[in-house]
């Protein structure tokens, strides 16, 4: 099976190299807006650069990877589509909500399997947790609390383009506390702060939030994230229910020094650093589904319409923290359906 990938930054050099080890995979061609980059992964890898993307279909793909500015994914997916090639595409689908929509009815039109990197679904540590709470180990579940913290801030280029720290990072958190409970979000309360650089506020967006989620079945979910924690990266979730809880996230590299002086918990000697260190077993994961997926040995794990729902709770969390309202996510789902931008966004 041979290979594209599109976007050779950070996420995309990882993808790459782990398609290299992926079984099926005979070939990789990459290729990037800035060919001297895609030209130096290819070199280090021993793999081939396109000049450009059309050249790189020109090659006859059997799948695309797809890890580009997000500003080009929904553009590079119907790009995929127009050509009949499977494609995965890291979050999001598209910058808004009827870009999203566009691929979602593209993608339900045709046969072209097509899937969005969610890579939490992957990790060993929240299907554990999954299967515990559908199993009926845990009962019923009354409370999530799900966090996302970096250690370190983006560069200040990144926010106007991000989405914002809701739709951008905390997304993450919507799709998995979906995908593992199995319910829909029906509300939310979401506030946000910024103490740290400036670029944040003058980019319209938050270096730390805070959201209270309210399923259909009324479980309660908070969610909250920041862009500077000190202590390392740290993302965990704990699930919990009248009959039992699960805690994602409590391995020995979580960055979680106790205060408490009779506890033998001691801080991580290296702390993850980064979310490629924290889910590096996630994404190979998903990506060998992905193989499997373009292969049509199974389905895609995650569609452009499941993505959809986690954007709708994302949009709704980012217009209760402009308005200081509760936002009814129906609302926001109405609104997009109209066709029109949705509203204090």
């Amino acid at each position: 099976m041979k290979i594209g990938l599109i976007g050779t930054g950070r996420i995309g050099a990882f993808h790459a190299a782990t398609l290299q080890n992926v079984p099926g995979v005979t070939g990789l061609v990459v290729a990037d807006a800035d060919a001297a980059r895609a030209a130096a992964l290819a070199d280090s890898l021993g793999v081939r650069a396109a000049g450009s993307i059309e050249e790189m279909y020109a090659e006859g793909l059997d799948a695309v990877v797809i890890t580009a500015a997000t500003s080009a994914h929904a553009a590079l997916i119907h790009q995929a589509l127009d050509a009949g090639v499977p494609v995965f595409c890291e979050k999001p689908v598209a910058l808004d909500v009827p870009g999203t929509i566009e691929v979602v009815e593209r993608a339900e039109a045709g046969g072209v399997p097509v899937q969005i990197g969610f890579q939490r679904r992957f990790d060993a540590g929240y299907r554990a947790a999954q299967e515990a709470l559908r199993s009926g180990e845990l009962g019923w579940v009354h409370t999530l609390r799900a966090c996302t913290s970096d250690r370190t801030p983006p560069p200040a280029a990144f926010i106007p383009t991000s989405g914002g720290l809701f739709r951008d990072c905390s997304i993450h958190d919507f799709d998995i506390l979906r995908w593992l409970t199995g319910r829909e979000v029906v509300s939310v309360y979401a506030q946000g702060a910024n103490r740290g650089a400036d670029f944040f506020a003058e980019g319209g967006d938050v270096d730390t939030c805070a959201a209270l989620l309210r399923f259909d079945d009324d479980a309660l979910a908070t969610v909250t994230a920041t862009r500077y924690n000190g202590a390392g990266h740290d993302v965990r979730l704990e699930v919990c229910g009248s009959q039992g809880a699960r805690f994602v996230g409590l391995d020995d590299r979580a960055p979680l020094p106790s205060a408490e002086p009779k506890l033998s918990w001691q801080r991580a000697d290296a702390p993850y650093a980064t979310f490629m260190e924290r889910f590096h077993d996630a994404y190979v994961t998903e990506l060998g589904v992905f193989v499997e997926v373009a292969a049509g040995r199974t389905s895609s794990p995650c569609s452009p319409a499941e993505a959809l729902e986690a954007l709708y709770v994302a949009e709704a969390c980012e217009r209760s923290r402009r308005t200081g309202q509760p936002v009814a996510v129906a609302d926001v789902r109405a609104g997009a359906g109209n066709g029109g931008s949705v509203p204090g966004a």
